[in-house]
């Protein structure tokens, strides 16, 4: 085993006066260094994540959203996405290359499928022909999973997502990932954590819920603390935990496929008197994730995204509108980037919906279906017992995130085990890569 162990939690959610209400972590905290970390923008999972493990932006490792929309086959892709599509190399990747030998494991993470890291676990049901789902996750080794399912049971993938998510969830990713931990002792090791995603986006980030949620992840990383290091003895493993972004509280909602629908830019079709969006009649439609939304427009025709771009900075709840050279602001200035980027206030979101009467909703619209849905939709975190399913009342958000961050309540937190490790000011989310690399000297 190499004598340098590094384990990086990936926390979304977690915001520095955080820390003293979770004394597991404010122990860690006291025995070595603590700094405010910076997302940049979008300030979403999958972009921050990637930003994260490659040391890079979206410009360079192409993650511009949670989804990617494939303008050639006219299609969107959300969270089923395997690691090819990642541009540039991760930690595990620079590992490899540069320290041979050096073992990584990625636990979690989003885009993990077909990673470099020598050992992942990440959800991965399986999908049947009736519509239901199988519990499973993607390993490497592929055997492992059979192996964590006779030890911890099932991965419960509904408490991961959807109106069930709860703190189960990260209680078996911790779990598996000790057990990971005694088998193969990887030098780096990579987790994602998602609890306090939840209770935030529902009731707000400073709700009782939501304080409730720091008490339950404390006890969480108390185990996975000890677990590991039990695991790792009588080595002991840098840990970092690192705040992917942090929730602000919202009260508005904005609906950017609405607009671009009464100006007669966007198209649906109707199938069983229901309004699906025609990605190919449309001229402009939008893939809306929490406070942004990429905007793509049919051959890029500059009329249709000027006039896009005035619809939407003329929108309520609208802050910021970029066209073109204006997305290299925020290093998106990339191919799969809209070419339109509208950009929320940050006490407000924006949501997917298209249809103007919602007894035209697509029946998706009514169930927890992440791929089906071109954009995300923090309902699911509810149910409506009237309709028997997710509701459709924006208002129920009470939280949300993504936008850039301008002040020290969109700034999250990075927690160092030891003295020494963190540099001195705001550590950005993409100085995490080189900072786990130079612990190996690279």
């Amino acid at each position: 085993m190499n004598d340098t162990i590094v384990v990086l939690l990936s926390i979304p959610g977690l915001r520095r006066q955080d820390v003293p209400r979770m004394p597991r972590l404010s122990a860690l905290a006291r025995g070595g260094d603590q700094a405010a970390l910076a997302p940049s923008f979008p300030a979403v999972t999958c972009p921050v994540q990637m930003n994260m493990t490659t040391g890079t932006l979206p410009r360079e490792h192409g993650v511009v959203a949670n989804g990617f929309y494939w303008r050639e086959r006219r299609e969107v892709e959300m969270w089923t996405a395997w690691n090819d599509v990642v541009q540039a190399p991760q930690i595990w990747d620079v590992l490899a290359r540069e320290r041979p030998g050096t073992k990584s494991a990625a636990w979690f993470g989003l885009l993990s499928k077909g990673c470099g890291a020598d050992y992942v676990c990440t959800p991965a049901p399986i999908h049947n022909p009736d519509g239901s789902e199988s519990l499973w996750c993607y390993t490497k080794p592929t055997e492992l999973y059979g192996e964590l399912r006779d030890t911890l049971d099932h991965f419960p993938l509904h408490h991961f997502w959807g109106p069930l998510a709860n703190i189960a969830s990260s209680e078996w990713i911790a779990s598996s990932a000790v057990h990971a931990a005694r088998k193969f002792q990887p030098s780096f090791f990579y987790i994602y954590l998602p609890h306090l995603d939840y209770a935030a986006q529902r009731n707000g980030p400073d709700s009782a819920e939501s304080l409730a949620a720091l008490g339950q992840l404390d006890e969480v990383l108390g185990r996975l603390f000890d677990g590991l290091g039990e695991a790792y003895a009588p080595a002991a493993p840098l840990w970092l935990v690192a705040s992917e972004y942090t929730i602000g509280p919202v009260r508005h909602t904005s609906f950017p496929n609405r607009v671009l629908r009464e100006a007669g830019l966007l198209k649906v079709k109707e199938a069983d008197g229901r309004e699906l969006l025609d990605f190919t009649g449309s001229d402009a439609w939008a893939l809306v994730d929490h406070q942004f939304s990429h905007v793509f427009v049919r051959d890029a025709q500059p009329k249709v995204i000027a006039q896009v771009a005035q619809l939407l900075a003329d929108t309520p709840g609208i802050a910021e509108v970029l066209v073109g050279d204006e997305r290299a602001r925020y290093d998106l200035d990339h191919e799969r980037s809209g070419e339109v980027i509208a950009i929320s206030r940050p006490d407000s979101w924006q949501a997917y919906y298209w249809w103007l009467d919602d007894s035209r909703a697509p029946a998706f619209a009514r169930t927890v279906d992440i791929h089906q849905k071109p954009g995300y939709d923090p309902l699911e975190m509810f149910f409506d017992p009237v309709v028997g399913g997710v509701p459709l009342d924006v208002s129920l958000c009470k939280g949300s995130h993504g936008a850039p961050a301008r002040d020290d309540a969109q700034r999250g937190v990075i927690v160092a085990s030891e003295p020494g490790v963190l540099p001195g000011g705001t550590v950005a989310d993409f100085d995490t890569a080189p900072l786990v690399l130079r612990q190996f000297g690279i």
